[in-house]
């Protein structure tokens, strides 16, 4: 295990440790909690600065507009990056549970044929999005130099669609083999690598929207390159050793294990795609509102995000100690990680939630340079909604992992879409045609993390995920 002295590790480990005192936590599991998911939460931070970064080097060198052209081709690129995310849930849980029952052929078996997957299900975006580009930004916008930009953007990026499934792919085979250290490292170096491309692309050369996307796309090859040399050799020079060591060359075609990744992936994709898709008719909505407030709710969803990657580590360190402890039929063991994680991951976002309270008003002055704009109460206010909500998202990430380390997928795609498109998107629209006004903007910001909380918190309870996991067991018995 690491022993990196990173400051966010650093936390983690205290709030752990803290935990593990008042005898909420085991000290043990809450070690190796935090050495699974603190990498995660640095990959997530990696890669929002590098979104960051990205926007504001196409902003000063095109103008807004390109910012724009770029915004309106985001929303596909989401859309074709659910499907990677959707085999990868699959791969993390048939990839952990493998590794706890040390059935390394069926193991190596479940990489390839993930990896087959997503190639076979990428290569049709990426030709739509080389051939339709201008057609697909027309849906989104009127403005003609904004179409024209995105669809620069969206042509060339759309070549990184498979690379990028590629990489969640190889991301989540280390996490599911318990080293989520060495997958941090290879995927935060490609947001590393994707910055300085940008700026050698984009100011270097001028290439404008175009640098940017194929920085991305070249960024995505190099870290796919690094995932597959060091899973087919088990080490990668100046990174190390890997956990599991796999045959490029053996069975990629396997009938069964493909279904199982398709029935496992195919909610947890949808589960991505909710996201996405919500963002459509939420922006619709809150052009109703006004434009002040469409700006302080993407201020506070912008921050929302930040406080929101701590469950991008817990639900992924869950999904691998969960899944491994399946796979060894210790079904027991496997529950209390789950309460365990849980607990952590809310405890984590409370002391989130806290701090960004504590600092709102000049977090937001941060985004809008002038408390005077009548964006800034609004926005103010939104953050501190969030940060309710986020403590909530806590329960509803935290019983989201073990559920998706069963293959108890599709649950967890439907409470997320119970929550957005039957309770936030219904409540923001209410607000906005009624003397509702804004509080149902909160309520429905509420509601986005509520209702999933208490479904998937339900279904944890009921231990039915566990009886599911028995579906998709590996057939070699552990060794004694």
């Amino acid at each position: 295990m690491s022993v990196v002295p990173n400051p966010v590790r650093l936390l983690i480990l205290g709030i752990g440790l803290a935990l593990s005192r008042v005898g909420l936590l085991d000290r043990e599991r809450a070690v190796r909690t935090t050495e699974l998911a603190w990498p995660r939460i640095v990959t997530g931070i990696a890669r929002m600065s590098k979104n960051a970064v990205d926007v504001a080097m196409v902003g000063v060198a095109s103008g807004t507009v390109a910012i724009t052209g770029v915004g309106f081709a985001g929303p596909f690129w989401g859309l074709a990056f659910a499907l990677g995310g959707g085999i990868a849930g699959g791969t993390i849980a048939l990839v952990s549970q493998r590794y706890g029952a040390d059935a390394m052929h069926e193991l190596g078996l479940a990489v390839r044929s993930s990896a087959f997957l997503t190639v076979v299900a990428t290569i049709p975006v990426t030709a739509v999005f080389w051939v339709f580009p201008t057609e697909l930004l027309s849906l989104l916008s009127s403005q003609p130099e904004a179409i024209r930009l995105g669809a620069e953007y969206l042509k060339i990026v759309g070549l990184g669609v498979p690379f990028a499934g590629l990489n969640l792919i190889g991301s989540r085979v280390l996490v599911g083999s318990d080293d989520a250290y060495t997958a941090m490292v290879l995927r935060a170096s490609g947001a590393v690598i994707n910055i300085a491309l940008n700026a050698a692309l984009i100011f270097g050369l001028g290439m404008g929207v175009v640098g940017a996307a194929l920085g991305t796309v070249l960024s995505n090859v190099v870290v796919t390159s690094a995932f597959a040399i060091g899973l087919s050799r088990g080490s990668l020079p100046g990174v190390g050793r890997f956990p599991v060591t796999i045959d490029p060359f053996g069975q990629f075609v396997d009938p069964a294990t493909l279904r199982d990744l398709v029935d496992i992936g195919l909610p947890v994709m949808g589960r991505g795609l909710v996201w996405t898709v919500a963002e459509f008719p939420m922006l619709a909505i809150l052009d109703g509102f006004g434009q002040e407030v469409v700006a302080a709710f993407v201020i506070a969803r912008r921050i929302w995000g930040l406080m929101n990657t701590p469950g991008w580590g817990f639900g992924l360190a869950a999904s691998s100690l969960v899944g491994q402890a399946l796979g060894q039929d210790d079904e027991q063991t496997a529950e209390v990680y789950g309460h365990e994680v849980i607990r952590f991951a809310v405890a984590t976002y409370l002391v989130s939630a806290v701090i960004v309270v504590v600092f709102a008003r000049p977090i937001v002055l941060g985004f809008v340079g002038d408390a005077t704009k009548p964006a800034f109460p609004i926005a103010v206010n939104l953050v501190y909604v969030a940060c309710v909500a986020v403590i909530l998202q806590g329960v509803s990430g935290g019983s989201a992992g073990p559920l998706d380390a069963s293959g108890d997928t599709r649950w967890t795609f439907g409470s997320q879409f119970v929550g957005m498109f039957m309770g936030s998107i219904p409540l923001a629209y209410i607000g906005s045609v009624t003397s509702l006004g804004l509080i149902g903007l909160y309520l429905a910001f509420l509601a986005e993390t509520t209702i999933p909380a208490a479904l998937n918190y339900y279904r944890f309870q009921t231990g039915t995920w566990k009886a599911v996991s028995r579906g998709y067991r590996p057939e070699t018995p552990v060794d004694d």
